[in-house]
């Protein structure tokens, strides 16, 4: 779809449910181009009243379903099923389409579409707040697009004009699948952006405090001075890196860091990615969500009370500058609340 083209979803209703970080984003970014956007959400609630007083038009989730020509359901993964089955699978009309901005639920047969509906994928890679502000920027957030299930025979065009009207198209789009999203999104999280990045740094505290250094000076070098690096990363990737850190710096990394990440952390990734690929992880994730969570909250209760916390508040509340506009708040969640 050029940019000259009339975008397909013309005339059509979007309905958001679920207006947290991306669906707010979206909602806000799909009014903006023209679209025809309603919210779904529980009347009286927080979604609710915030979508109301950004000017949108909301009502019930059932209703939103039924009026809609798009379904973006785009609240967090676990609340998914209940949320389709009861306000959408029976609310949908044939020949409509369901959007998701994550495909986990669909890929690991947690929804099981009606075979009467387009199934699309439409993920921008990166949180809500930033397909907003990029958005009102005059610029955009690459996103990935994907077709699950084909019903109308455009539901390309379909994820396309979704895609355009959040300002996806600005920032590039790559055509995928609901595996490979939904199985690299897992992965990355899990070896690399969260599970990979903070044991690294835990680890790496937890040595130098061993081996006699101040906590704090520990804090600084293993966690705090990450977003320099990390901001080097982004910006222009392994270059920009090696530009910008002395060549002390480079030298240890082209000879250390192979010993830290090594052919045994390889094999654990490898590992890792195994059991998300074979269905393993949603399993244990499903079943751990529905017993009510007593292992994730121990062992989320666990991080917050390592020392690294401890000696990070009180370093951070003299620093006052790293929480003015609180941007980390706002890449918390990709979906949900």
């Amino acid at each position: 779809m050029s940019a000259q083209e009339s975008n397909p979803l013309k005339g059509q209703r979007i309905a958001i449910v679920g207006y947290g970080s991306q669906g707010r984003a979206h909602a806000l970014n799909l009014r903006d181009s023209g679209l025809d956007v309603v919210v779904g959400a529980r009347k009286g609630g927080p979604s609710w009243d915030k979508a109301k007083a950004d000017g949108l038009r909301v009502t019930e989730l059932a209703a939103a379903s039924a009026e809609a020509d798009l379904v973006a359901l785009l609240t967090p993964d676990m609340q998914q099923p209940q949320v389709y089955e009861e306000s959408i699978a029976k609310q949908l009309r044939p020949g409509g389409a369901l959007l998701f901005a994550h495909g986990l639920n669909v890929h690991f047969k947690q929804i099981t579409p009606d075979p009467r509906f387009d199934v699309i994928l439409v993920a921008p890679k990166g949180p809500g707040a930033l397909v907003r502000r990029e958005y009102e920027a005059g610029h955009g957030v690459p996103s990935l697009i994907a077709v699950h299930q084909d019903a109308s025979g455009k539901a390309l065009e379909r994820a396309q004009g979704y895609a355009y009207g959040i300002g996806g198209n600005r920032g590039g789009l790559i055509t995928t699948s609901f595996a490979e999203e939904t199985e690299t999104d897992l992965f990355g999280e899990q070896a690399v952006l969260c599970g990979g990045v903070t044991e690294l740094v835990v680890q790496g505290f937890e040595t130098l405090v061993e081996a006699g250094y101040q906590p704090e000076v520990a804090y600084f070098e293993c966690m705090h001075e990450l977003k320099l690096i990390v901001d080097l990363l982004h910006e222009g990737g392994m270059a920009k890196m090696h530009q910008f850190i002395s060549e002390t710096a480079q030298y240890g990394d082209l000879t250390r860091g192979p010993r830290i990440v090594d052919a045994q952390t390889r094999q654990h990734m490898r590992e890792v990615l195994e059991e998300i690929r074979s269905g393993q992880f949603a399993r244990e994730w499903i079943a751990e969500y529905k017993a009510g969570n007593p292992q994730y909250q121990a062992l989320k209760q666990k991080d917050l009370d390592h020392p690294i916390e401890k000696v990070g508040a009180a370093l951070r509340a003299k620093m006052p500058w790293l929480n003015a506009g609180k941007p980390a708040a706002a890449a918390a969640k990709k979906t949900g609340t």
